[in-house]
């Protein structure tokens, strides 16, 4: 079923809405074949109680553990990682796997500072469980577990390594535009509904607190590790730009005097470095082949004091470039965006209100048809576009229509519409100077106000 405008915005209302303190919901994973199973509890940030399984090979043999920071989503249950927690385990190492936190956590609010704080309560819980060396653990992070697990690396020693997987480098919201676009890019979409209608509808969401850690400094936290660090990317991941992340791990690593890492690449990977039988868009159950086997070979040796140094080859190529998302200027930023909404909102509904309520007294003002057109259409336009755009957001992209020269039919309609605003305004004008009477100007001034606004307000967002 389609969402509407109203069941969009009751949806919004209740993400933003507190949460409960409460854990995420999960529950406990049997011991698979030749493994063995132990359930854990630790303190998260806030006193949040936090619950999980370590999977690790049977014997007291003390061994090398990871505790498994998953990506993005509330309350994810430890399930997910279920086949990487067996794939490492079963090469001998103890691995924590558990249910992420719901408190705190919505699609509008979230902290990577409490995500960090939970991730080092599952390493104090790790390094305290028998046959477990406390002095070789440490955190594997997945998407947006790549900007958690650096940070708690950079907040304690305890963290013996680092693994990020189709991790990010560059801030949040310049990932997000990026996977955004390309996915628009793949269903044929292209023109100003990318390059500037979701460019900057991401950068205002960023502006106004509507989409989390948008501006996140992933990189000051990287110059702030000293631990060995591992990086593995999909050669398909269609999340993650993968060619421009792995070059920034490396200057921010080094920046903070770190030469001990290592990337690597797999080929026909996704972007959890599954295999994929379509390009990255379908998540196969199984491993890239050698990756587990990358992951426990590389811990085994940072863990003995065989460090790398500085091995990063040359990244896999991206179908397509991320665009830079800077804070919006003052006037783009979401005080000038109020003001305009404002204005179209009171100037463009005065209008025909202004005209009713005459009516109804039984006066009747000068028709001026041109003012009428601008008006509407320059109500249907600013509603029309924020409504769709948002619509976009929610819909993950999906959902654009059938498209006209590349572009999504109802984004051609709210063009067309806008188009048609531009012109009424020039015949707003035009009457204005030759027939409007003095009793009128007061209510078409303001209209040819806003209409004057709505101009560069619609290059802005792509409309014209």
């Amino acid at each position: 079923m389609r969402k509407t405008p109203a069941l969009l915005a009751l949806l919004a209302l209740l993400l933003l809405l507190p949460l409960p303190a409460r854990a995420g919901g999960g529950g406990p994973v049997p011991a698979p074949p030749g493994l063995t199973a132990t359930e854990v509890s630790f303190t998260g940030h806030g006193g949040l109680t936090l619950h999980g399984t370590v999977l690790k090979p049977p014997g007291a043999t003390p061994r090398a553990g990871v505790v498994l920071v998953t990506g993005s989503g509330a309350g994810v249950p430890r399930e997910h990682l279920r086949t990487e927690a067996v794939e490492f385990a079963r090469r001998g190492l103890a691995v924590l796997i558990y249910d992420k936190r719901s408190a705190g956590y919505t699609l509008f609010r979230r902290s990577y500072s409490e995500l960090a704080d939970d991730a080092l309560g599952g390493v104090r819980a790790l390094r305290a469980q028998p046959g477990v060396d406390p002095a070789r653990v440490g955190v594997w992070g997945l998407s947006e577990g790549g900007w958690v697990a650096p940070l708690a690396a950079s907040r304690s020693r305890d963290v013996a390594f680092v693994i990020v997987v189709g991790g990010n480098a560059m801030t949040p919201l310049r990932q997000q535009i990026w996977n955004e676009a390309s996915e628009l890019r793949r269903a044929g979409v292209r023109g100003s509904l990318i390059d500037r209608g979701k460019h900057n509808f991401a950068r205002l969401a960023g502006d106004i607190g509507l989409f989390a850690e948008a501006h996140y400094d992933a990189q000051s936290v990287l110059a702030r590790v000293r631990q060995p660090l591992l990086g593995v990317w999909g050669d398909r991941d269609l999340q993650t730009p993968p060619q421009e992340n792995p070059p920034l791990f490396a200057q921010a690593l080094r920046r903070g005097g770190n030469t001990h890492y290592t990337f690597r690449y797999f080929r026909n990977a996704d972007h959890g470095v599954h295999q994929t039988p379509d390009g990255g868009r379908t998540r196969g159950e199984a491993l890239a082949p050698g990756y587990a086997d990358l992951v426990a070979g590389w811990v085994r040796d940072v863990t003995s004091g065989r460090l790398p140094n500085a091995d990063a080859p040359t990244p896999p190529k991206q179908d397509y470039p991320t665009v830079a998302a800077p804070p919006s200027a003052w006037w783009e930023g979401r005080w000038a965006q109020l003001f305009a909404a404002t204005l179209f909102l009171v100037a463009f509904a005065a209008y025909p209100l202004t005209a009713l309520a005459r009516r109804v007294r039984g006066r009747r003002g000068v028709a001026n048809g041109w003012a009428r057109t601008l008006a509407a259409t320059g109500t249907v336009s600013f509603l029309g576009a924020f409504v769709y755009l948002f619509s976009l957001v929610m819909g993950k992209g999906t959902e654009t229509g059938p498209l006209v020269f590349g572009r999504p039919l109802p984004w051609v309609l709210l063009q067309t519409t806008a188009v048609l605003a531009v012109i009424a305004l020039v015949g707003t004008v035009l009457r204005w100077r030759r027939e409007v009477p003095r009793g009128e100007r007061v209510r078409v001034g303001l209209l040819l106000v806003a209409g004057a606004v709505f101009v560069p307000w619609a290059f802005y967002w792509g409309l014209l």
